[in-house]
């Protein structure tokens, strides 16, 4: 028997507004559907990572930017202004804050038990959800478990047990069901009940196999997102599909190429696809900031190729929204109109967030027990520092929140290759600042005062479950690392005061610092590598004055350099850096790396070396932005001439004199 979506009654809009004190408007869709038309809402939550509750475990403090339970909150509200409705997610659920760890790594999941994530979304009524790449930080067994406690489905289609691909994408033996038809019923404009088939299909990113190498490879394999939409939507409407919604773990990007991480605009464009909800960069689309002047994108309606798109920010931020209108051609429904909408759950009121939504209750009780426990782990002290820890100059100044990192993953490894054929090998180590502000907002820095350092201060430094690996590489590829790190700086003029200085399409994470050398970055020249490891300017020398112990670096020289899986495996597609490098794959978390350094040295000393620095460049200026309490640390930052120059769009706007 077919289940009715989510409805509104008359009755039903009447009640909420009169519980919420506020008019309820309808949807256009829903006010004007005629008998052979139906209004179908469709709501997205994306990338929770186990933010569930509005509780920032890092700085150990309410956030009202972030929680499912704030985004439930909003769902009431949005089914109220449409006919019909139903909740989809887009996956990124399990990794990100400290509750995943602590379930992950401390409390550990049995057969049976209910991860937090499903306790916050089996109360709300979830279609489907796809699979993100995160789901696999913490291996396939622990996945398993957590997906068998959720009371709704998850599809993907290009994910595939074992590791053989089929001829045909059809024929590939699938880790999970490729995608599902609900048999529904609608309420049109005359208040009729029709059936209906909905067609849900699932994607992630292929990336998971060098991301999460460790944990899959040999278990399974993954294949091209557009290729396999293109193998299983035509299916999908064999079977009577009437309308498809792609679930596309997978962000917006225009140049087309094979195995894409960003693949969401071309897979718009495969025939029979109806919507696409995106995610996985952590954006908001609709909107007026990102995913401008970009052809075949209209990020004011919404549309990838035409096709109504959606990008529900990250933890709970917002909810993306699209309303289709449909249209009943004999026995079957067709899209005749569609809105999207990214629906945010706090305003910035006076440079502060303030909530818009409150939260669902039955979510907050639900993980009382789970938050409680997770305080408990975060607070766990592990040893002290004699100096702050603090992010605020990661991307202009060598600075010790990313200094740290590099001391903990040296110690490690050179204790580990001390007898091998290695030993002698000199030890570089690479790290990058995750906690930089950017697209996560004026707040999103680490700061860590003097004393005490628990566990969650650990977690702030080193945001992610990464693996700790060793790779051998020359000195040569030692600079073209760096070459592809300074991609992250434009082009500035000499005799030109207050360029921008930081290229906002580049990730921060990408931006690795190498201790152990000491190097200038020359900005008069231009980037030698794009944002995505594309040659830009192959003449290009922007690392100048690159010195090992004192004297220039040999290009011939053998280095073992410390990093993380996700470097050494690709990640970011740096210059030469690939798996074929890695000579020690670490069991340890770079994360369990720095507790276990700070344990062992009892009092550490995280104060930046200054390794590397701007080469002067006469009369020029650069301005960038960073978070309000900078200033408490500028006296600290001795490689630069740096001034306050004012507020910023985000936090506070500094000038460098180079």
């Amino acid at each position: 028997m077919s289940q009715l979506l989510h409805p509104v009654s008359r009755r039903g809009l009447l009640a909420g507004a009169a519980a919420t004190g506020a008019l309820i408007m309808l949807h256009p869709f829903s006010a004007r559907a005629q008998a052979n038309q139906a209004h179908l809402r469709i709501m997205e939550t994306t990338d929770i990572h186990v933010n569930v509750l509005p509780y920032d475990y890092y700085a150990d403090k309410a956030n009202d930017t972030m929680g499912l339970s704030r985004t439930a909150s909003l769902i009431d509200a949005v089914r109220k202004e449409a006919a019909n409705s139903m909740l989809i997610d887009n996956g990124d659920l399990l990794q990100g804050n400290p509750m995943g760890d602590y379930i992950a790594y401390e409390k550990g999941l049995k057969e049976g038990d209910l991860h937090p994530i499903m306790k916050g979304m089996n109360l709300l009524g979830y279609e489907c959800s796809t699979l993100g790449n995160h789901e696999f930080n913490y291996g396939l067994s622990f996945l398993d478990k957590v997906l068998a406690g959720a009371n709704f489905p998850f599809v993907c289609a290009n994910l595939i047990r074992g590791t053989e691909l089929a001829a045909n994408p059809r024929d590939d033996k699938l880790y999970l069901k490729p995608y599902i038809i609900l048999d529904r019923k609608i309420k049109d404009g005359s208040g009729a009940e029709q059936p209906i088939r909905i067609g849900i299909i699932g994607f992630v990113p292929p990336q998971i196999m060098v991301w999460d190498l460790k944990n899959l490879e040999g278990n399974v394999k993954t294949r091209d997102i557009v290729e396999a939409a293109k193998a299983w939507v035509p299916q999908m409407k064999e079977e009577g599909a009437d309308i498809v919604i792609a679930l596309s773990h997978s962000g917006i990007d225009v140049k087309q190429g094979d195995m894409m991480e960003n693949a969401s605009f071309f897979v718009a464009g495969v025939e029979g696809i109806d919507a696409v909800f995106t995610g996985h960069q952590h954006l908001v689309f609709p909107g007026k900031k990102d995913f401008q002047a970009l052809e075949g994108v209209d990020a004011q309606k919404g549309t990838l190729q035409g096709k109504p798109a959606v990008m529900g920010g990250f933890w709970g931020s917002h909810m993306g929204l699209i309303d289709l209108m449909l249209e009943r051609d004999g026995s079957k429904w067709k899209v005749v109109s569609a809105t999207s909408e990214a629906r945010p759950i706090f305003e910035r009121v006076d440079n502060k967030n303030k909530p818009i939504v409150p939260d669902d209750k039955r979510i907050i009780a639900a993980l009382e027990q789970d938050h409680e426990a997770t305080l408990a782990y975060v607070r766990r002290p592990v040893g002290k520092t004699s100096a702050p820890l603090y992010s605020y100059f990661a991307l202009v100044a060598d600075d010790p929140s990313v200094q740290i990192v590099n001391q903990a993953q040296s110690w490690y490894l050179k204790d580990i290759l001390k007898s091998t054929q290695w030993k002698d090998v000199p030890m570089l180590s690479a790290a990058a600042p995750f906690k930089a502000g950017g697209r996560s907002g004026a707040d999103y820095y680490t700061d860590v005062p003097v004393g005490d350092i628990a566990i969650k201060n650990v977690a702030d430094l080193y945001l992610y479950p990464n693996t700790v690996r060793a790779v051998e590489i020359t000195g040569a590829q030692v600079k073209e690392w760096l070459e592809m790190s300074a991609g992250i700086f434009k082009k500035i003029q000499a005799g030109k005061a207050d360029q921008p200085l930081i290229d906002p399409e580049f990730p921060s994470y990408n931006f690795d610092v190498i201790d152990g050398v000491s190097y200038r970055i020359d900005l008069s020249q231009p980037p030698k590598y794009d944002s995505k490891g594309g040659v830009a300017n192959a003449g290009s020398n922007r690392i100048v004055d690159l010195k090992f112990d004192g004297k220039p670096i040999d290009p011939a020289a053998k280095f073992i350099v410390a990093t993380n899986n996700y470097r050494a495996g690709g990640g970011g597609n740096f210059p030469d850096i690939n798996a074929s490098k890695i000579i020690y794959e670490a069991p340890d978390t770079n994360r369990d790396v720095i507790v276990r350094y700070v344990i062992s040295q009892g009092t550490i000393n995280p104060t930046a070396d200054g390794n590397w620095s701007f080469a002067p460049l006469p009369g020029a200026s650069v301005v960038f932005e960073t978070g309000v309490k900078a200033k408490d640390f500028i006296a600290d930052v001795k490689s630069l001439r740096i001034e306050p120059a004012g507020e910023g769009e985000a936090g506070a706007r500094y000038r460098i004199l180079l």
